[in-house]
């Protein structure tokens, strides 16, 4: 099989795998030395002609217009206010997409310019899809993994909901009773325990995070007393089994792929630390094993088209970690310097973002599909949010320049020092 047919055949399957399956075909593929110089050329040329120009002479107010524009003509202007679909290629709004624009217009402080009758239509679009189980669910993507995956599907996507109600000044109406189960200590512990933290820790650190996040939200947005306690018995159980070698959890890191492999595992658990303004154990050991997954374009994949997610999961924790105890931060700062580009070399000239360059991309269900080099709602923002985040390391930077608004709600878009 000649190399292009390789690459041919590497992007059906992730077309066909999603998100999650995709993982193991970046694995096997990582091995791949032909493939990996083939688009690293590609990649390479793409980022001196435009990522490299855009962070050293781009101006971030115009990338804001642009990005707004582009979430703009995802919008379904037929339909109540807020609802949007997830590529070009789609036709039918999703929730995820209608979440994916609260959250970007958030950043770009955009959500002031709605009237009082568009804010309160995007609100009950979000409300109307959550059951009287507190889940937040979507008939038009459910299919046979909505219930069971935890990297897309039902809790991923009320997580999501939770930070886009924030956006726009509304709370989840209902409480999470799917929750209850962890009132009871046994029940977190033996829970924590039976996850398949050998074969899929990424896969299990997503789905903990659903959980805890949602817990964090019921504390402090529900006045639940009960689920502050079933965080911190999550966050213990966290601390006890913690590699002390890598700052990471799993158990392999020997391989470029095991570690990114880690290091995306971590970023999911740290958040829950950094909210809860908990100390972290290793701290150290994490900065170093998150900068050794950067690659020679700047990203933070195995393979040169780093993704979305590979991204932000390096990006996270490095600019969280600049700011605790000094430790390697004149190389943090150097890291990041060189991951602006690359992220902007994912920028299209609609104004959107790939999720990884070169490659098309389905998000769970043929509704969240995107071809290849075609920008989509969630890549859109998960790198938007990478900027922001770049941008509190690089205030002189392009990125630095504006003023992003952020969050005071769990998840995955908030600031706390």
């Amino acid at each position: 099989m000649d190399i292009m047919s390789s690459i041919v055949n590497f992007a059906k399957k992730v077309r066909n795998k999603g998100l999650y399956g995709s993982c193991t075909v970046i694995g096997n593929k990582a091995l791949n030395t032909p493939y990996n110089a083939l688009i690293s050329i590609r990649l390479r040329r793409k980022l001196h002609t435009y990522g490299i120009r855009l962070s050293e002479n781009g101006n971030i107010n115009e990338i804001r217009e642009s990005t707004l524009n582009y979430i703009e003509s995802m919008r379904i202007k037929e339909s109540p206010y807020g609802q949007y679909k997830y590529s070009q290629t789609q036709t039918e709004p999703v929730l995820y997409a209608a979440i994916y624009a609260a959250l970007t217009r958030h950043l770009y402080r955009d959500l002031d310019e709605l009237s009082g009758k568009q804010r309160e239509e995007w609100i009950d679009y979000i409300q109307s899809h959550q059951t009287d189980d507190g889940l937040f669910k979507d008939k038009l993507i459910e299919n046979e993994i909505a219930s069971t995956a935890d990297w897309w599907g039902w809790r991923h996507l009320t997580l999501h909901a939770i930070m886009a109600l924030t956006a726009l000044d509304a709370n989840a109406e209902k409480k999470f009773k799917f929750l209850e189960p962890f009132k009871d200590q046994k029940f977190v512990v033996e829970w924590l325990e039976s996850r398949n933290w050998g074969n899929d820790p990424a896969g299990v650190s997503n789905e903990i995070q659903n959980y805890a996040t949602l817990l964090q939200y019921a504390r402090d947005f529900q006045s639940e007393e009960w689920a502050g306690d079933a965080v911190k018995w999550i966050l213990n159980w966290l601390d006890e089994t913690q590699d002390p070698e890598t700052g990471l959890w799993g158990n392999r890191f020997d391989t470029p792929y095991f570690l990114s492999i880690g290091v995306q595992t971590g970023y999911h658990l740290w958040l829950l630390y950094f909210y809860d303004k908990r100390p972290i154990k290793y701290t150290d050991k994490i900065v170093d094993s998150v900068l050794a997954t950067q690659n020679t374009l700047g990203g933070f994949g195995v393979t040169p088209n780093s993704s979305a997610c590979e991204d932000i999961d390096s990006v996270d924790p490095l600019v969280r970690l600049y700011f605790y105890p000094e430790y390697r931060r004149e190389i943090i700062k150097g890291a990041l310097e060189k991951a602006l580009p690359w992220i902007l070399t994912n920028m299209n000239e609609d104004g959107g973002f790939v999720f990884r360059r070169l490659d098309s991309f389905k998000y769970g269900h043929e509704k969240m599909y995107s071809k290849a080099e075609e920008s989509a709602m969630f890549p859109m923002w998960f790198r938007t949010l990478t900027l922001a985040y770049i941008a509190k390391v690089l205030p002189d930077s392009m990125v630095g320049k504006f003023n992003w608004e952020i969050l005071e709600c769990p998840g995955l878009q908030f600031w706390r020092t």
